[in-house]
């Protein structure tokens, strides 16, 4: 099965890679997301450790169960023929009412047909209040008008 844009990567395939993933984790669906990724895909999230497309969904389950009202940006930081480096912020509430900002690095890196095998994830959280969001459109996908992080000074 392969998932465009494939390896090797340019500027213009590694921003769309990078867009497609953004969009996917908009669309907070565990197994859409899942299938990005090689069926033994290693992850380093935070201080967890997860392997396989099983396991990435049920983290994501969790994920979303925990962090409501998610809203992503990813913007690609740079590339090489394989990998991809990204930087992100999410915002998200908790089930207190509690706004977040998280943000982050990801190092990304791909197969010959397109799957992530490997991903490593660096996030750091920030509580803001609710006048500090910056992410206000509707769930789902970011509207193609809407200002990317280094537009909103993150």
């Amino acid at each position: 099965m392969n998932r465009p844009p494939l390896p090797p990567f340019d500027s213009t395939s590694a921003a769309l890679k990078v867009r497609l993933a953004e969009d996917a984790w908009n669309s907070r669906d565990p197994a859409r997301v899942a299938q990005a990724y090689t069926p033994d895909s290693r992850w380093r999230n935070r201080d967890r450790f997860i392997q396989g497309r099983a396991a990435i969904e049920a983290f994501l389950t969790e994920k979303w169960q925990r962090e409501q009202e998610y809203r992503l940006i990813k913007e690609l930081w740079a590339f090489s023929e394989q990998r991809i480096a990204v930087r992100f912020a999410y915002e998200w509430r908790d089930h207190s009412g509690q706004w977040y900002r998280a943000y982050g690095n990801e190092n990304w890196e791909f197969d010959a047909h397109g799957l992530m095998a490997i991903r490593h994830a660096s996030i750091n959280d920030l509580a803001i209040t609710e006048a500090d969001r910056l992410f206000h459109w509707p769930q789902g996908r970011r509207p193609d008008d809407h200002p990317s992080l280094s537009a909103l000074g993150l």
